[in-house]
């Protein structure tokens, strides 16, 4: 069994080597001397216990087991260089990372994003929206927009919005009666036990029809004409501009509290869009 990877560089050696179809092109790619390109390719042999290449004075082809080494050798390299391109974006000063749950990520900040660029170009916002609720000592995360987080250490915490729930669905729907409509449903705070027992209202629920766990895929269910569902006024606000909703009753109640979690060490880079997001929720709560 081998006990340990062979140096990166003896990999790329028998790359070059391998792809060129010789050890001199490949000493002049790699800027080493061919008997350098000859000692790597003689280690990684060893190595591996089997030749890599027929030789016939100057010049070299692969084995079976040369070839098979190529496609991997070459995997690994490709994957290796994304990987290290992509820690590129750890090194930008005007870098934020966002963490939102798809629901806001998609109903609330993307309709709206064209606006915060406009106002702040020089940030550059890092979107990473994720159905659990992150551990901002741990990732590298500047900012948490969501409505299932608590205080966490290292961070400052601000509730933001406190959302309202109503049974909503897309117009079309109310011309069938109410025992024809589908009822979707939610988890969490936006399910119809929590309607029922906060309003008390009949609205033609019922306990069996379609199933969501994403609220961002409720809402786009109850805009697509598949059912009745309890929404989100926060989230749901683009759509009824759009005539894609309609509110089945004006009574609306209680849902999650929306709230900011900073980090400590990110709150001078956060605070331009800190100050966009506090300015468009109170924009919103005004026209509810």
């Amino acid at each position: 069994m081998l006990k340990h990877w062979p140096p990166l560089g003896t990999l790329r050696g028998f790359e070059a080597a391998a792809r060129l179809g010789s050890f001199h092109k490949a000493a002049a790619e790699l800027h080493l001397t061919q008997s350098a390109i000859s000692q790597q390719i003689r280690g990684l042999e060893a190595y591996l216990e089997q030749p890599l290449f027929f030789r016939s004075g100057r010049s070299v082809s692969l084995t079976d087991a040369g070839h098979d080494m190529l496609s991997t050798t070459q995997a690994l390299l490709q994957q290796l260089a994304v990987g290290i391109r992509r820690l590129g974006q750890y090194q930008k000063p005007n870098q934020l990372v966002l963490n939102t749950t798809p629901a806001f990520a998609r109903h609330w900040l993307l309709p709206r994003l064209g606006d915060f660029r406009r106002q702040h170009p020089q940030v550059d916002l890092w979107i990473f929206s994720t159905d659990e609720v992150p551990d901002m000592a741990s990732q590298t995360i500047d900012i948490a927009v969501r409505d299932d987080i608590s205080s966490q250490a290292e961070c400052s915490f601000k509730v933001l919005h406190a959302d309202r729930l109503y049974p909503a669905c897309h117009p079309n729907l109310l011309a069938l009666p109410r025992e024809q409509r589908t009822t979707l449903h939610g988890e969490r705070e936006m399910d119809w036990n929590h309607w029922a027992v906060e309003a008390g209202i009949d609205v033609g629920q019922k306990d069996q029809g379609l199933n969501f766990s994403d609220p961002g895929l409720l809402l786009d269910a109850a805009c697509a004409g598949l059912g009745i569902a309890l929404v989100s006024q926060l989230l749901s606000r683009q759509a009824r501009a759009n005539g894609l909703l309609q509110p089945l009753v004006e009574q609306t109640i209680r849902g999650p509290n929306w709230a900011l979690l900073t980090h400590r060490d990110s709150e001078s880079n956060a605070q331009s869009f800190s100050k966009w997001l506090l300015s468009n929720l109170e924009a919103a709560s005004h026209t509810t």
